[in-house]
């Protein structure tokens, strides 16, 4: 008989990855000649990421700038959670935050996906915020793995734990 291989669904950021970003974010910023006296900013501030400048359309350039260095990272931009402007005195602020986590109904949605379209004999069950799936034949959790790539979830999503 052979054993069952599984692995889990998570989703999950690099915190290390988003301050690397960050920080190219927060160089690039104060070198770039279009961001001159502009006092653009982007910085942490608690576990939120902090974006300023004097006007609107510069604020919305730093949070450019920084989502393009999070995608040379390697971090999904599915992961970050941006608000929309806002004036707060002189200045314009956009507050960002990483998602965490794979709430329980999309967790549903996943399970309910894998049951429907998946092949048969592999079983998913909710633990916390993810999600193991497991099957006897590797081959089959291959095919759920390529399956929930397909999909275009409004999250993140990695595989890991594949034994």
């Amino acid at each position: 008989m052979a054993s069952e291989s599984s692995f889990d669904i998570v989703s999950k950021v690099d915190r290390q990855e988003v301050d690397n970003a960050l920080n190219q974010a927060a160089k690039e910023v104060s070198q770039r000649f279009d961001f001159k006296n502009t006092d653009a900013k982007i910085a942490w501030s608690g576990e939120t990421i902090e974006m300023q400048a004097v006007s609107e359309e510069r604020v919305k350039a730093v949070l450019d700038v920084f989502q393009t260095k999070l995608i040379r990272r390697g971090v999904s931009l599915k992961a970050l959670d941006a608000g929309d402007p806002r004036q707060s005195g002189k200045l314009w602020k956009i507050t960002a935050t990483t998602k965490q986590g794979i709430k329980t109904e999309d967790a549903k949605k996943i399970s309910k996906l894998i049951r429907d379209e998946g092949p048969k004999g592999v079983k998913a069950q909710i633990q916390g915020e993810e999600l193991r799936v497991s099957s006897k034949s590797r081959d089959d959790l291959q095919a759920v793995q390529k399956l929930i790539n397909e999909q275009d979830y409004d999250f993140a999503v990695q595989f890991v734990n594949y034994r």
